[in-house]
């Protein structure tokens, strides 16, 4: 069984241990004791040095702790240091969950379904179908007004019999390590955690979105909270720059900016669709009709997207008896479009000939498209689609 000295003290940097055992090619160490945090309960594992050795990952294994190591190391009395930037990190995040959970269920009645905490942002987990924003505002002010009081955060040990008023009520049997906030919580938990509420440092809730049956609310705390919230102002400072204007006015003047480029944007598609209406019949009364009568045009494109040959083919088809057939090289595709007095299924014929050439693809009886993996057979398979009239 592995001491878990992180359980009793977070703020332990350094420790001896006895390696008892060394698995694996050396490189997976059990310790008698460990102030090494395991990954458990939405926390990360703690990294460090075991005789000198980069702790690569930890892992709870029920009984005891396994510490995966960078390098074989051997068995004896070792020295050990925890990656403090990092165990700290976690410590402010976790303690700044704890904190902003105990509000959410306080103030506005939301329970915590889960936390996670990862390398850039940290997450919780709140079982509601919405969440107004102004909550999440007033559990940000009403957390960082925590933060600046400074309550003390302790950790009890107690019988789970008798553990009252716990936040979560726990499913475990035996002694529960119990960690609470002056005045404002109890909750039973495995993890590392501040000594004060000021040590969490700034806290900054900065998204919220629908994730399943449940809100997922963002948040950061300490250094974190600082140096996105410095990353965020520079970037709003760069965009107020590019509208020489105040940092305040910017979002109006996106806004504005936004609003013209829809209406330009909506201007330039309806102009291209009026010049493909007007190609397209163009194109149509240039090609000569074979003795059926049909109307053909093949086009082959060296690179690009197809996308702007779409109207074009499905003006030039608006006419009767016509095939439109267009490729490219790369990447290899192919579009298919007929009139509907043609008789040809389009979506139908060209899905059975890319299957043909490994390729997949599909439509409508009037337009298809298609992706193939190599160009080979690209100018066949457009003769043969264009050659189909099935009357």
């Amino acid at each position: 069984m592995t001491e878990r000295l992180y359980y009793r003290d977070a703020y332990l940097r350094t420790f001896r241990a006895n390696l008892i055992e060394i698995a694996g090619d050396g490189t997976v160490a059990y310790l008698d004791q460990t102030a090494f945090y395991p990954t458990s309960g939405g926390q990360p594992f703690d990294m460090g040095l075991i005789a000198g050795v980069r702790v690569e990952e930890v892992v709870d294994e029920g009984e005891r702790i396994a510490h995966r190591l960078a390098a074989p190391v051997e068995a004896g009395i070792v020295d050990c240091a925890i990656d403090w930037p990092r165990r700290f990190d976690h410590m402010q995040q976790h303690t700044g969950q704890h904190l902003l959970s105990a509000i959410f269920r306080e103030q506005f009645g939301l329970h915590t379904l889960s936390f996670h905490l990862g390398t850039e942002s940290a997450t919780i987990d709140l079982e509601a179908d919405a969440v107004e924003p102004a909550i999440i505002r007033e559990a940000e002010r009403r957390a960082n007004e925590i933060v600046c009081e400074n309550r003390s955060v302790a950790v009890r040990f107690e019988q789970a019999a008798e553990a009252q008023g716990l936040r979560k009520p726990s499913e475990r049997e035996g002694t529960l390590r119990i960690v609470s906030i002056e005045g404002l919580d109890r909750s039973a938990c495995g993890g590392t955690h501040v000594r004060l509420t000021g040590e969490i440092g700034p806290i900054l809730v900065r998204k919220l979105e629908k994730v399943r049956q449940a809100m997922r609310v963002e948040f950061l705390c300490g250094a974190r909270a600082v140096g996105r919230a410095r990353a965020d102002c520079d970037v709003l400072v760069k965009v107020a720059q590019l509208f020489s204007a105040p940092l305040d006015d910017t979002p109006r003047l996106v806004a504005a900016q936004l609003e013209t480029a829809r209406a330009v944007d909506k201007a330039r598609r309806k102009l291209e669709s009026e010049l493909a209406t007007y190609q397209g019949k163009e194109l149509y009364e240039s090609a000569e009709a074979d003795t059926d009568g049909v109307r053909r045009h093949v086009r082959h494109l060296t690179c690009g997207s197809m996308e702007a040959l779409r109207a074009l083919a499905q003006s030039f088809t608006a006419h009767p008896n016509a095939i439109f057939v267009a490729t490219s090289v790369d990447p290899p595709a192919i579009l298919y479009a007929v009139s509907a007095d043609t008789g040809i299924d389009a979506g139908k014929a060209l899905k059975a000939c890319v299957a043909e050439a490994g390729g997949r693809g599909g439509g409508n009886s009037r337009l298809a498209q298609g992706t193939l993996p190599d160009p080979i057979g690209l100018a066949d398979l457009a003769e043969r689609l264009a050659s189909a009239a099935d009357k």
